[in-house]
């Protein structure tokens, strides 16, 4: 089966992005709007047995497939799954669902289901559930439903086990988007504006653009939901679908946000305006689609005035040629020469992002490779084979790398120069979601069941 593709402070005009969220909450994708997989977390676990129980705080059940990454805000876990089984037998059927936990014990407190779109796999993909990782800020919660609709829920939910919708952007309906396979993308947030990909792409058979017009990324105001800007680089030129979220950074003292387009080039706009800013090439210009040349599934990740991205395929396209960036984001207009600071190209096709940490990059791709960076040169240290596809991104905590795979192992290593595997065990099932810290303790999913992993006392 086909499986398609995971703050603002007014008063000194600036982004808040620290690069670490530390032993706190996790409130979206990638931690902070930078999307660097990194934390300090203390008293994570290096091993357990979800079999006998070692280190496994509470278990929760989740549908029968899971391709959403958790989200953790203000003592409640947010994530994407499917509707087998029905939770709520009145919303039956084949459905995104966002579900929500609570943190302390895993206890079900309520769920955002959508029913699949009209058109069926060619823009919304049969059981794969809600993919769009959460934003969370205070009490509103910003998400890609699977009908290509971006919502703002009421945390609280309505008290009766379904979520409170404070308002709904139809990115279909509104701005005549045609998603391919999936609308999956990770909303980030810049001051009042929520920011995220649209999945615009091509039709069932990959024969044209059927809506080569509409955006590739909008903003939307956090409070009103009404459409602040829109940006369209990339027309007819989309090879598969758009499947990257967006992240955001000052940058030389300019405010961006950046994302990974359908056509293989990564580009970044002013975050206010939408006013293109730069763009880069990842294909080398004799590469042929679909054989070398890639777009991009991964989310960018901005790190000390640089934009660090790697490209790929949807993981049923296979193993095949890639290449992972460093990119100059202080540059302006076409920087694919004069932006680039080096190229690695042994990665293999990949939609995970990077995580850097003490001078050092790591990346995983879909041919099941961890590979490890000097992030200033691109040298590269040593790679780590998990024999599985991997669809997860590696996440560095206090030192250790966690990595799930496809074949449902999840693997720790050193952060280090010199490779140390340190453990290695089963979740029960496949792992495409990313390991993810918030408050001294693990979360993980498997392809039914989400885990809470803590060193017990």
């Amino acid at each position: 089966m086909k499986r398609p593709l995971v703050f603002f402070c007014a008063a000194c005009a600036c982004l808040l992005l620290a690069s670490d969220p530390a032993a706190h909450d996790w409130p979206m994708w990638g931690g902070t709007a930078d999307r660097n997989m990194v934390s300090s977390m203390s008293g994570a676990p290096a091993t357990w047995d979800v079999q006998t129980g070692k280190n496994v705080r509470w278990v929760a059940k989740l549908g029968s497939q899971t391709y959403g990454n958790p989200v953790v805000s203000g003592g409640q876990i947010y994530v994407g799954t499917n509707n087998e089984p029905a939770r709520n037998p009145a919303e039956a059927g084949d459905r995104g669902v966002l579900m929500c936990f609570r943190e302390s014990d895993g206890v079900f407190l309520w769920q955002h289901t959508n029913p699949k779109l009209a058109k069926g796999p060619a823009q919304d993909w049969p059981d794969i559930g809600a993919c769009s990782s959460p934003l969370v800020e205070a009490d509103r919660l910003y998400y890609v439903t699977n009908r290509c609709e971006l919502v703002c829920l009421d945390t609280h939910g309505d008290g009766k086990g379904n979520a409170k919708v404070v308002w709904k952007f139809d990115i279909i309906k509104q701005l005549g988007v045609s998603p391919r396979n999936q609308s999956n993308s990770s909303p980030v947030a810049f001051g009042d504006l929520v920011i995220v990909g649209t999945a615009n792409g091509q039709d069932e058979n990959r024969e044209r653009v059927p809506a080569p017009k509409a955006p590739s990324m909008i903003a939307v105001d956090k409070k009103t939901g009404k459409l602040a800007w829109q940006v369209n680089s990339v027309g007819d030129k989309i090879l598969d679908g758009q499947w990257s979220s967006p992240a955001a950074a000052m940058v030389g003292g300019t405010a961006q946000v950046a994302i990974g387009e359908g056509d293989g080039w990564v580009r970044s706009y002013e975050a206010l305006s939408g006013k293109k800013l730069w763009e880069f090439d990842t294909n080398p210009k004799n590469a042929v689609w679909p054989k070398t040349r890639n777009e991009i599934i991964a989310t960018p990740v901005i790190w000390q005035d640089k934009v660090y991205i790697a490209n790929g395929q949807d993981p049923e396209a296979g193993a095949g040629p890639a290449h992972l960036y460093a990119i100059d984001a202080t540059k302006r207009g076409d920087i694919t020469t004069s932006g680039r600071v080096w190229d690695y190209a042994k990665v293999s096709r990949t939609i995970s992002n990077v995580a850097i940490d003490n001078g050092l990059l790591f990346i995983a791709d879909l041919a099941g490779f961890l590979h490890c960076l000097d992030v200033r040169t691109g040298k590269p240290y040593w790679t780590h084979d998990v024999l599985s596809k991997v669809w997860a991104s590696p996440m560095v905590i206090a030192g250790k790398v966690y990595l799930g795979d496809e074949d449902g192992d999840v693997f720790v290593l050193e952060a280090a120069k010199e490779k140390k595997l340190i453990f290695q065990t089963s979740m029960g099932s496949n792992v495409y979601s990313t390991v993810v810290p918030a408050n001294g303790t693990l979360f993980v999913t498997n392809r039914n069941q989400l885990f809470a992993l803590a060193a017990k006392p």
